[in-house]
């Protein structure tokens, strides 16, 4: 193991588990207004007026009319409100908010409010959905000949549901007026500036009239990028309104029942086969965005890029498009699309495989990507692909091989056991240029007096370590002991834009910065004396230039790459299935912190064994979300995944410190396709098409059977 490695006490660990830590719900109430906002009951309406109870001194109502700049969140198209405008759009969207200093008082005020609807049809299935909010085509070679010369074509269709975050701490968001008019936005959140850039533009200032601060987050996997700012908006305005700070925290069923999800999908694989080897993919992939578009672009970006999995298929065409329904928007989760059409084209490989009666390993092992080869946007895979290597470690930790050649034999009684295996990657950064383009993340270093280092940054601590390994990156360079450097929580009045928290970027992008920094502080130091440095972002000279309006070129400099085998045990008389064992070999390049990264891998594994499983949501007839409580949506537990083991595989990518790649994403894209692919051999070598697959879904397949 590397020096830079081992493993550390992680900085914010201490105050987390003594309660020391504030959260935005622990400030201070005195002088505080409490906001409670009113949501749409109804999927889509005109909204005829709201009538609101008479409110006592002190008691406010806001909505749209109290906007002073624009009534547009910034995220990536202006069409998601602050509040909203002459119509709602899916039930659970923001008309108002009461703010009042008594809890209770604001919620009674709030629940009085009547609102008069004009009741309009809604679409809520993405089957039939036609609106588009984005619509993609792109590809390679000659699909059309591909499939004319084929000796077969396949031809299925695969369905993904959606996935509540489940962090620990709610949304919540505070907006606090201080002199001279400046606004001060603080809560829990992964991406300041993103917020700052919103509240400046509902505020209708310029940036020295907001600041953001990031407090301490229980967790967001993505369900933090892009709500907290719409949220953000919503406090600022009503500040703005009240001139008192306002806080507005969300209890978990409003939680769960209004902000984002994972998008779920719908993905039509046409596949033709010459010679027993693929040569054309023909795909089709539809998420359901929801009521607005928030960051459904960006998500169907890395998706449609991600649908032809790690083969190497010559003829390729892709139709990506993300469309409007009126349910609740749909926005960023961890893996950002790439687990929908990961599961799509691993369950498509396997099924093709066991048609032409061969193994399914051996022919995806037949149809790898290799360093050098082309990617789905004629790209190349500059480093070397380390998947071979990782299915053998796989396969010695569970004896994968030997397993799956036993389970399917046929089998009888009631327990009936199955194993899975998926290879899949996660492309670390931003997609395409937006590195380049766009963020432009700068980062800087502060050297006091008495020779404590500040590092300056805009990336926030979310359960993935970066208040850790950032300063043990800064640390190692100027070869101080880790107490002497520092990372708080950032706040745009002091720090940087070094980007957001998205997209497994941190680490590679920005502790790379900060790595180069430190080298440059270092031979500039000079004791006693007060000295700042910075660093820009610089795309690495090898990149092929991205160009979105065509998808070619490097969608990303690199890769992160994994193997992952999910044994299970069905019981056929309840068709709960039990999993045995679940391993996984990951490759991130070098751990800046050995448990660190185990402990993202073991969590995000754990997590995507639930979205492959048991974490099922769904809406009614009306379009609402109906499990909005841990009673009626479960995540898997410690208890449910006893025997998880994960290992670390370590192909270094030179542009990230000491080799690092992209982490954070890449451990959950991966066991849907594995968990379900152990289900169809459990059940007999059936063919299933989604995700979740939960214990109803298994007794529907063995009473057909058994018809």
């Amino acid at each position: 193991m590397e020096k830079i490695s081992q493993s550390v006490v992680k900085k914010d660990h201490a105050p987390k588990v003594s309660g020391r830590s504030v959260y935005v719900a622990d400030y201070p109430s005195e002088g505080v207004l409490c906001g409670k906002i009113l949501h749409a009951k109804v999927a889509r309406a005109k909204v005829l007026g709201v009538e609101v109870p008479e409110l006592p001194e002190g008691y406010f109502y806001v909505d749209a009319k109290d906007v002073p700049g624009d009534n547009n969140v910034n995220i990536v198209l202006d069409d998601t409100p602050v509040y909203c405008r002459e119509t709602v759009e899916y039930i659970g969207e923001p008309i108002a908010m009461l703010c009042g200093p008594d809890p209770k008082v604001v919620e009674q005020l709030r629940d009085e409010c009547k609102v008069n609807y004009e009741e309009l049809e809604p679409v809520l299935d993405l089957r039939t959905a036609t609106e588009k909010f984005f619509d993609y085509n792109f590809g390679h070679g000659d699909v059309d000949k591909a499939f004319a010369e084929a000796d077969k074509v396949y031809d299925e269709e695969f369905e993904t549901g959606y996935q509540e975050q489940a962090y620990l701490e709610p949304q919540g968001m505070m907006a606090v007026p201080e002199e001279g008019g400046r606004m001060f936005v603080h809560g829990s959140a992964q991406c300041a500036y993103y917020i700052h850039g919103a509240v400046m533009r509902a505020l209708g200032c310029g940036p020295a009239g907001v600041h953001v601060m990031q407090d301490v987050t229980g967790g967001g996997f993505g369900g933090k990028e892009a709500f907290p700012s719409i949220l953000g908006c919503q406090v600022a305005v009503a500040a703005h309104k009240c001139q008192k700070p306002v806080r507005c925290v969300f209890d978990r069923r409003e939680d769960m029942e209004y902000t984002s999800k994972r998008h779920p999908s719908l993905c039509h694989y046409k596949v033709a086969v010459k010679d027993g080897r693929v040569t054309a993919m023909d795909i089709d992939v539809k998420f359901n965005a929801g009521a607005y578009s928030t960051l459904s672009a960006v998500v169907l970006q890395r998706g449609i890029i991600a649908c032809p999995g790690i083969y190497n298929v010559p003829n390729v065409r892709v139709h990506g498009w993300a469309v409007k329904t009126n349910t609740s928007p749909c926005g960023a989760y961890r893996g950002f699309g790439a687990p929908q059409t990961f599961f799509a084209v691993e369950l498509m490989m396997d099924h093709i495989a066991r048609d032409l009666g061969v193994d399914s390993l051996a022919f995806k092992e037949a149809h790898l990507v290799k360093q050098g080869d082309q990617t789905s946007t004629c790209g190349k895979y500059h480093f070397p692909v380390p998947i071979p290597a990782m299915i053998e470690e796989v396969d010695k930790a569970c004896d994968y091989r030997k397993k799956r050649a036993e389970y399917a034999k046929p089998q009888t009684g009631r327990y009936r056991r199955g194993i899975g295996m998926s290879m899949y990657f996660h492309g670390a950064g931003f997609t395409g240029s937006g590195e380049r383009d766009l963020i432009k993340a700068v980062a800087k270093l502060r050297k006091y007096k008495d020779g404590t280092v500040e590092v300056l940054a805009s990336n926030g601590e979310i359960g993935q370590g970066v208040r850790t390994t950032f300063p043990k990156i800064v640390a190692n360079e100027l070869n101080l002991p880790l107490d002497k450097v520092y990372y708080d929580h950032p706040d745009t009045a002091r720090v940087p834009d070094s980007g957001p928290t998205v997209a497994s970027r941190s680490l590679m992008v920005v502790g790379e910065l900060l790595r180069r920094a430190a080298i440059k502080l270092r031979e500039q130091w000079v004791d006693g004396e007060e000295q700042e440095v910075e660093e820009h972002f610089k795309e690495p000279d090898f990149m092929i230039p991205f160009y979105i309006d065509k998808f070619q070129g490097d969608a990303y400099p690199t890769y992160a790459w994994s193997v992952n085998a999910i044994e299970l045990e069905i019981d056929t008389y309840t068709g709960i299935a039990k999993v045995l064992g679940a391993y996984g070999s990951f490759d991130v390049g070098t751990p800046i912190d050995y448990n660190v990264v185990l402990g993202q891998m073991e969590g995000g594994f754990l997590q995507g064994i639930g979205y492959a499983s048991i974490e099922k949501m769904d809406y009614d007839a009306k379009g609402r979300i109906r499990n909005n409580s841990f009673s009626d949506y479960l995540i898997p537990t410690t208890k449910d995944v006893p025997n998880l083991k994960c290992m670390l595989h370590v192909e270094k990518y030179p542009d990230g410190p000491y080799g690092a790649k992209g982490a954070g994403e890449l451990p959950l894209v991966g066991a849907p396709g594995a968990y379900v692919e152990a289900v169809e051999q459990a059940l007999g070598g059936v063919k299933l098409n989604h995700a979740p697959f939960t214990a109803e879904d298994t007794l529907a397949v063995i009473t057909k059977e058994a018809i």
